[in-house]
């Protein structure tokens, strides 16, 4: 099984946070959301993957340590590493188009700007699988249409009468991916010259009307990554799922006359003093809050926070602040002080 992570994106809905970091290395709930996606995944599937295929954009802002750190991440599920790039933003089936040398045999392609909680099992009599969540507006999503044989017939991109609840996370699996391949070469030219994107959707659409069957799998739980206020809501759902599993959500980590309200991520480093911490925040590694109250939010790498009482908000890697917003976003490298 391969694993096809299209993320050459510049999450644009996600700055300040993208300006410096990648939004699929962005953490929540203290781990980057490409690898929490990969690994959760990888986890759920009977199958042993052996190949995570990453398409990323250009090297100035992609660079070596982009691709160090996602070797990591497949060495740590046992997988080889294919990095490709998309250079230009034509679109989805453009992105799965740069990585053509490792479209072949069975594989699933993964949008690195959701997370999700899921029984990912695969209907071996369907040539694809695409998972979905039913949401109340379907007007702002993709949308699967079945017939009566629950087979999907159409796919329709945020349609303006509600012919379908089943929105379209932006997962796929294909029993050959060689066969989308073969449908989006065909379409490719064709589409880009028009000057519209070229979707995954329209060699998926392609292969629909070439008889191919293609059936839909439910997600538990839907959680975007888009803007800093829906990251912050996933790090307060992911955060919830973690504790309640079990896992070990805390590194190594100093406090002095502090309190700590659960479930919270706390990283390696981390140094709290005279502070109340929670619920639902994540301190990432090496940084320091100093007589703060601070509750649902998220704060990166090697910052310094002093003085704040805030919630609801997202602090980026090297920052320093010194304030009294109680609800603030702030990018890389920043200072309030």
């Amino acid at each position: 099984m391969k694993i096809i992570v299209p993320m050459a994106g510049r999450g644009s809905r996600l700055r300040p946070h993208t300006l410096t970091t990648p939004k699929p290395l962005v953490p929540v709930a203290g781990v980057p959301i490409v690898n929490r996606l990969v690994k959760d995944i990888s986890r759920v599937l009977a199958t042993k993957v052996d190949e995570i295929a990453y398409i990323i954009g250009d090297s100035a802002y992609f660079g070596d340590d982009v691709v160090d750190s996602l070797t990591k991440l497949s060495e740590s599920i046992g997988a080889k590493t294919k990095i490709y790039r998309q250079l230009e933003p034509l679109g989805t089936g453009h992105a799965v188009m740069c990585a053509k040398s490792s479209l072949s045999g069975p594989a699933i392609v993964a949008y690195a700007d959701t997370l999700i909680r899921a029984d990912l099992k695969l209907n071996l009599d369907s040539d694809g699988v695409i998972w979905v969540k039913e949401v109340e507006d379907p007007s702002q999503f993709g949308v699967v249409k079945l017939n009566q044989n629950n087979h999907i017939i159409e796919l329709i991109e945020k349609p303006k009468k509600i012919v379908s609840r089943l929105a379209a996370i932006g997962i796929y699996y294909f029993k050959e991916i060689s066969e989308l391949k073969d449908c989006l070469q065909v379409l490719q030219k064709k589409i880009i010259s028009t000057g519209r994107e070229f979707l995954i959707n329209d060699g998926i659409e392609m292969m629909i009307k070439n008889n191919k069957i293609f059936t839909v799998g439910e997600v538990n739980e839907w959680m975007d990554c888009g803007n800093p206020k829906v990251t912050i809501e996933t790090n307060q759902k992911m955060l919830d799922f973690l504790y309640n599993d079990q896992e070990n959500l805390k590194g190594s980590f100093s406090s002095i006359e502090s309190k700590i309200i659960e479930p919270c991520f706390i990283g390696n480093g981390v140094e709290l003093i005279n502070s109340t911490i929670g619920p639902h925040v994540s301190i990432n590694d090496g940084s320091i809050i100093d007589n703060c109250l601070i509750k649902n939010s998220i704060i990166q790498k090697n910052s310094q926070i002093k003085n704040a009482n805030f919630s609801n908000s997202m602090i980026g890697n090297n920052v320093i602040y010194n304030g009294d917003f109680t609800q603030i976003s702030i990018g890389d490298f920043s200072k309030l002080d």
